[in-house]
């Protein structure tokens, strides 16, 4: 009877698989004891395997065929598992090739082992075994290593895109304390101006009186007339230092919107009918109560009344209350005043800035102290204007407007 000779390499891969465990403990020990390879010591032993059992089972195919092309993809596909793996736990591209390389020489040492326990094995054979096995670790060697370099890259780029997002965010931040002081710097100046030619009329009341005290009544009306607007400065510098500084969370209660309604036009009335113009109210009876900070909304619809009534001359001043949809609501306010040329339309909302020339009355706050309380209110403000014609402004608030401090435990 013939006895069927099993080839060479078939005979060490079954010899392989056999001592798998054997040799796989074998390799772990030496990357433990390995000085150059730190993270090891952080790692399970299972973490520490990672993929190289089943590398180890690919090679062993590659023998028994003698061929490695066959289980090539199978090999770099694990060992991309096996550098990423790596990666995440901390190697060291150095680290990395360090343990494949105790792998090559833990294999090669089990090759030359089986070749001297058997004398079929002839030096070709463990030639063919050695560059075999050579070349499947540096496949895996390579692979590894380009899938460590790319989660690097992979790293690079998210921390390069997350550094650019902290410049650019540094930067708008630069710029609005660069405008902020600007601003600042603004409002000093726009204050000394119109303190000084408040203190100058007051300094020729005061020259009138000595030189001709016959006309003293001019004089003090004509203070008079400078301490109101003076006073009137103040209380609208007063009103913009709160609304900008109001960075805590707006106390919320239920208005109702017809009873505020009723008490604007009542406010309001007097001055616009004492400059012969006529007062239009327009309200929505499906409005009734509204979730929302009630002081806020009511300095907000005055100070768009009285900046309707002071721009207007002839005709009339609109207030007007209306559902938006199931969840917003609208207070609008129009006049056919002078209106707002569109070069001015970027800044009527600045602080001390006047669409109109210097001879009207009033500091330029007005609108402003409408911007920053919309804003504390989640009120989206437009408007529209034609010069001649007049404006409207238009605002859409929340029905429910969540309260602050709720919203924060959110």
């Amino acid at each position: 009877m013939n006895t069927i000779r099993v080839p060479p390499l078939r005979s060490l891969a079954d010899v392989l698989r056999q001592k798998q465990d054997l040799l796989t403990e074998r390799w772990m020990r030496a990357v433990v004891d390995d000085e150059n390879v730190v993270r090891s010591d952080d790692l399970t032993r299972a973490q520490l395997a990672d993929h190289l059992p089943v590398i180890f089972d690919e090679i062993c195919f590659a023998l028994e065929a003698q061929d490695l092309d066959a289980v090539e993809p199978a090999i770099r596909r694990n060992a991309r598992i096996h550098g990423k793996w790596r990666w995440k736990q901390g190697y060291q591209i150095g680290e990395l090739v360090r343990e494949l390389e105790l792998f090559r020489q833990m294999l090669t040492g089990a090759v030359a082992d089986f070749a001297q326990a058997h004398d079929y094995f002839s030096r070709s054979h463990e030639e063919r075994a050695r560059h075999l096995i050579g070349e499947a670790i540096s496949a895996v060697t390579l692979t590894s290593i380009e899938e460590v370099v790319r989660e690097r890259d992979r790293k690079i780029d998210e921390y390069t895109g997350k550094l650019e997002r902290a410049n650019h965010e540094l930067v708008l931040k630069q710029n609005l304390v660069s405008d902020l002081h600007e601003s600042r710097m603004q409002i000093t100046r726009s204050v000394a101006h119109d303190l000084r030619n408040f203190l100058n009329v007051f300094a020729t009341a005061l020259q009138l009186v000595q030189r001709a005290p016959t006309k003293a009544g001019t004089a003090l009306a004509l203070a008079h007339r400078q301490a109101t607007d003076m006073k009137q400065l103040v209380d609208e510098l007063v009103e913009y230092s709160v609304a900008i500084a109001d960075t805590d969370s707006v106390s919320v209660e239920w208005v109702d919107l017809r009873e505020l309604f009723d008490e604007l036009a009542l406010a309001s009335r007097a001055a616009i009918e004492e400059k012969g113009l006529h007062l239009v109210q327009v309200f929505d009876e499906q409005l009734s109560t509204v979730s929302t900070n009630r002081l806020k909304l009511k300095q907000i619809a005055l100070n768009l009344i009285s900046n309707a009534t002071k721009y207007t001359n002839a005709g009339q001043v609109e207030l007007g209350m209306s559902r938006k949809g199931l969840d917003h609501w609208c207070l609008r306010v129009a006049d056919t005043g002078i209106g707002i040329a569109s070069a001015d339309a970027d800044r009527v909302f600045e602080e001390f800035e006047r669409a109109a020339d210097e001879d009207t009355p009033g500091v330029g706050l007005g609108l402003a102290i409408v911007r920053e309380l919309c804003r504390n209110l989640k009120g989206q403000l437009s408007f529209s204007s034609k010069v001649g014609q007049g404006s409207a402004f238009e605002i859409r608030f929340p029905v429910q407007m969540v309260d602050g401090a709720s919203e924060t435990k959110k």
